[in-house]
């Protein structure tokens, strides 16, 4: 049985590995941390775990996490820097859902995050935990950096693509739109009810912090260059993200449904709907399948992609504990295949 521990069990990405580690069949949860919850049970926080969970919160500097054979930090960006080398050190592999470790280059994580970086020496040594592109470095991690849930819905729309060189990397479009639970859980006007319900709106529109993790992403995939222009968008809703991709392609002769549905066929997560469908966002509700859908408009040079996926589940939490699986020689799907919530 794997001991795993959670840093930051409080937020939506806490609770979401603590509901879907509840029933995996190889993982204990033995250590959930929170300073300012310290001492409370996890159920009082979190009632829909009654029943699966008697821990409580414990303070992360208590000796807790020494016991495990994971831990997952469920943190805000910064935080995770200051404890990572001390658990690598004694032996405890660490899956990391912030962004302290994505972007390789650290003066770039610098200037989009606005910190400096705690322990850069780390970054080059973290595995970029995209299962379906890197599922052999997976395999022999010590540290894995989560992808984001933006960037995750957008590398695998554009993957098939870049890795078949069919379409022009100078000029790619993203237009995401996300649940509210993207934001977080702390309070924020902007994620009010009354101020998200029954409106739509693209944010960060001249720069996410989330573009140069998407950048770093596509590039890899491409073996080159490539300019990409990301728009986030508010959904009125709580779960869900759908990202609508946009390229021109430069060889018009491939059959675009064949190459997603043979690139895909082996990945347990990845759904390439039939020709034609429409993909919704609830139909990841609480799963953690991607589904995705390739179009050319009217037969002509624009290839169109729509990828949905549940922000909290496949764009972080159900991505992080498909990563465990790999890491420690799983089945990829052990604790994730329930089917998602509909409606």
């Amino acid at each position: 049985m794997i001991k795993a521990g959670i840093v930051g069990g409080t937020g939506y990405t806490g609770v979401e590995l603590l509901r879907l580690l509840a029933v995996h069949p190889d993982v204990e949860v033995c250590a959930i941390t929170s300073r300012g919850e310290a001492g409370r049970p996890v159920a009082d926080l979190f009632p829909n775990l009654r029943g699966h969970y008697d821990l409580c919160f414990t303070d992360p500097a208590s000796g807790e996490l020494d016991k495990c054979d994971v831990v997952f930090f469920a943190t805000p960006h910064g935080v995770a820097q200051s404890t990572v080398p001390g658990l690598l050190a004694k032996g405890i592999k660490v899956i990391d859902l912030s962004a302290d470790f994505r972007i390789r280059d650290v003066a770039l994580w610098e200037q989009w995050y606005k910190q400096p970086h705690a322990c850069p020496e780390l970054v080059d040594e973290a595995v970029y935990g995209l299962p379906e592109l890197n599922r052999d470095k997976i395999r022999e991690a010590r540290l894995i950096a989560c992808p984001g849930c933006y960037p995750t819905s957008v590398l695998l729309g554009f993957l098939p693509l870049l890795e078949q060189g069919i379409i022009d990397a100078s000029d790619l479009i993203a237009n995401s739109a996300s649940g509210a639970s993207g934001a977080g859980r702390q309070a924020s006007i902007g994620t009010l009810l009354t101020e998200a319900g029954e409106s739509f709106k693209a944010y960060a529109t001249a720069g996410h912090r989330h573009l140069p993790e998407i950048t770093q992403g596509l590039q890899d995939i491409a073996g080159g260059k490539v300019s990409v222009t990301f728009v986030p968008h508010l959904l009125p809703i709580v779960r869900g993200i759908h990202s609508t991709l946009y390229a021109t392609l430069s060889n018009k002769d491939v059959d675009l449904q064949s190459l997603y549905e043979e690139r895909y066929r082996d990945e347990p997560f990845v759904d390439v709907m039939p020709a034609g469908s429409q993909p919704e966002t609830r139909s990841v509700k609480g799963g953690n399948t991607c589904r995705i859908s390739v179009f050319r408009p009217q037969d002509g040079d624009k290839v169109v992609v729509l990828v949905v996926e549940d922000n909290l589940v496949k764009g972080a939490s159900g991505q992080a504990i498909q990563n465990m699986n790999i890491l420690f020689g799983l089945p990829e799907n052990a604790g994730l295949m329930a089917p998602a919530l509909l409606p």
